[in-house]
Formats: C-alpha cells, structure tokens, sequence
C-alpha cells in the first residue's frame, strides 16, 4: 500500500473529529443564544439531568425556576449557581417547592411559578418515580404514587402554564420521558404505563397547541448513568470517538440534547442504542416475536438479571 495512503486516514480522522466537535461547540452557543433572557421552569432539578440543565441554562443567561421538594437543597444549589457565575451575565435562581405526591398544592406552585416573572417560556418536566415489582406485589395505594409523580403531576403543570403561553404564542414544553413510554418491560408494569400515559397526552398536546406557537417535545432516553462522586467527565474532541456507553447516557448528555431541542424544535427525540431502538420497532412490526422474547426473558434468570440492571440504573 502507498506509504502516503497510510499516513492520510489518521490525517482524515483527526480532521473528522475536529469537524464533528467544532460543530457541535457551535450547535451548543446557538442554543445557549436561544435560552437568553427565556423563562425556564426544571422540574426536579436537584438530580444528575435537572443538576446539569439549570447549570446549562442558567449559564446561557435564562431565568431559571429551580423546582424541588427540599428548600434546603434548592438554596444550597442555587447559592453554587450563583456564586459560580457572572452575575453581569445572569438571573439569580427562582425556587419554587413542588412535590407531585401532593397533587393538592398544585394550583398553589402553578401562581408561584408564575408569580416570579409573569410567565414561562420553557417548562422541562424532568421529574419521575420509578417501581420494580411484579404486578400481584404492587400496591394500588403504590400504583396511584406512581401515576401522580410520572403522570398526574406533569399534566398538571403544563395545564396550569397554557394559558399564559397561548395569550402569548409562545412557548416551548419539553418532556423528559423513559424508553418504557415507548415499550414496556416485565415487572416494570406501573412504570411503564404512567410513562405511557405522559407521553400519548404530550403527542395530543403537541398537535392540538402548535396553531398558537407552541412547540412540545419529549426526549425518550434509556437510563442516566451518573458517573462516582469527584469524577468529572472529559472534554476533547477524542471524546467522540472513545465513548463508552453501554446502554444509558449521562446527564451531561442529556442536558446538550435538551438545550439543542430548544433551537431546533425537533418533535421526539430517542435517545438510545441500536438495541434498545430496535426493540422499539419489534414491538410495532413483529409484535409476537417481540412478547415471546420478553416472556423468554422473565423465564431465564440472566434474562430478568439484564431486565433489572437496565431499569435500576438511575432512570428518571
């Protein structure tokens, strides 16, 4: 082979990657331009995806409403934000307490969420509840818990917030959903069929608020992985190339995925390998392959053993 052939694929390489991460850096300042001076409500905001969004955000110069059901923790984490950014160049954190297991209190957080700034330009509903019991051991009183959390509490929100977005043709919801609101999995039976129910009522919403110029999305993932305690993920362009991601993402990850969203308005995005995805279209092509295999997988021990670790990695 030509010497000079050899030595062009890592030139060809190492450009690929150049052009793939500097394309990425200008997706990322396009959609951070986009969230300044926007409204931005993150339910759930205390865990590893509402962590990195309300950094994101917040550091784009968005008005972010930090909504989460320990004060305590809201003040210490907003006090970090604050303390790590340019306050010329951002908001001070809103707070709001907000606990989907007490539907009661919802029209109370929907007039103090407003209160802060009059509206909301972007609600990312990021909270979840997640049960692993076969369906005989699972409580009703658990079952309700589930749907307020996953379902009945999302819901919620965005009714309390449409008003205001339609008065003024503007708005953009944003569902953080599981891969389960698009199959379902053994043992995973209340999990699955409240992220089934929150995402066929955002697939109608979508359609029945778009004339008023709201958009909805929903971002259906398979687990965040969150990386031990002091280990900070690495940045290069190599990174491209060298990831390691078994089946779940990291909350960095999603965070860029939920930030380009907002600029390019896409509808449904899937965020999972080529198994999980596959999966996905198995169960709308070949629907009795697709029940003999999860049926299979329950009757074999290293079946319910890959079943289990893929749901109690820490899924939202």
């Amino acid at each position: 082979m030509d010497p000079a052939a050899i030595l062009l694929v890592p030139v060809v390489v190492v450009v690929t990657a150049a052009v793939i991460f500097l394309h990425s850096l200008v997706l990322k300042f396009l959609s951070t331009a986009t969230v300044r001076n926007k409204v931005v409500v993150i339910t759930d905001a205390l865990t590893g995806l509402g962590n990195e969004c309300a950094k994101m955000f917040h550091e784009g110069g968005a008005r972010v409403i930090l909504c989460g059901k320990t004060w305590e923790k809201l003040e210490g984490f907003a006090d970090n934000l604050t303390s790590a950014a340019d306050p010329k160049l951002t908001f001070p954190p809103k707070l709001v307490l907000v606990d989907f297991g007490d539907m009661n209190s919802m029209p109370d957080v929907i007039a103090e969420t407003l209160e802060c700034y009059g509206c909301v330009d972007v609600l990312i509903l990021n909270s979840s509840l997640k049960v692993k019991a076969p369906v005989q051991s699972t409580s009703l009183k658990m079952d309700k818990l589930v749907m307020d959390n996953n379902y009945f509490g999302p819901i919620t929100l965005a009714k309390g917030f449409l008003p205001s977005m339609m008065s003024r043709r503007t708005g953009h919801v944003i569902l953080v959903n599981s891969i389960q609101g698009k199959l379902a999995m053994p043992f995973r039976a209340t999990y699955a069929a409240s992220k089934h129910a929150v995402q066929a009522f955002f697939d109608c919403l979508r359609a029945e608020v778009q004339e008023y110029g709201i958009s909805v999305s929903t971002v259906n993932h398979t687990f965040i992985i969150s990386p031990p305690p002091g280990e900070k993920t690495k940045k290069s362009i190599w990174s491209i190339f060298s990831k390691q991601k078994v089946m779940g993402i990291t909350p960095v990850e999603a965070a860029n995925e939920i930030l380009k969203i907002l600029n390019s308005k896409k509808r449904e995005v899937v965020m999972a390998h080529s198994l999980p995805k596959m999966a996905i279209y198995a169960r709308s092509l070949f629907p009795n392959v697709f029940f003999a295999v999860m049926a299979a997988g329950v009757n074999n021990a290293a079946g319910v053993n890959n079943i289990a670790a893929l749901a109690d990695s820490e899924e939202l």
